[in-house]
């Protein structure tokens, strides 16, 4: 499976993980050795807490390891307008007056005011493709199918 991404993400993942990986792991053996010297580590919180937070930040490098290897560069829609991983599509579900924003792509690309959907969904993968204008009908987790009217594509 591959990670869309656009190169901002790519490179912003790619600092993140050299920080994590460098000052990040050093601030955290700093912490745990810090907090083993405060005594008895069985009733020691800070210990605790360090080691917690450091398997989450090893939790954290390992997920961004996954994304960078896997990843694929995309530069948004294609052209002529069709719904492509790094897309941003209006839709509007059938009976509803309210059009909704997604960005198609990885939760690395979440923008200002805009929610993201991966395109291996059910309906990210049925918006794969359409145009504005296109009607889509998905099945939802639960077995219902939906109808959903493309309203947009852009970037």
């Amino acid at each position: 499976m591959t990670t869309p991404l656009s190169q901002d993400a790519y490179e912003r993942l790619q600092a993140e993980l050299a920080d994590l990986t460098t000052r990040g792991r050093v601030e955290m053996a700093t912490a745990i050795e810090h907090a083993r010297a405060l005594g008895d580590l069985s009733e020691n919180a800070d210990y605790h807490a360090a080691k917690d937070a450091q398997g989450k930040m090893e939790a954290r490098i390992r997920q961004i390891q996954g994304m960078l290897d896997t990843a694929v560069i995309v530069e948004g829609p294609p052209p002529g307008g069709a719904v492509a991983p790094g897309s941003v599509v209006a839709i509007r579900y059938e009976g509803d007056d309210d059009v909704e924003r997604y960005l198609l792509g990885s939760i690395e690309e979440k923008r200002e005011g805009i929610e993201v959907m991966s395109p291996s969904s059910p309906l990210g993968q049925a918006l794969m493709g359409k145009k504005e204008g296109d009607v889509v009908e998905y099945t939802v987790p639960s077995g219902a199918t939906l109808k959903v009217e493309v309203v947009e594509v852009g970037s």
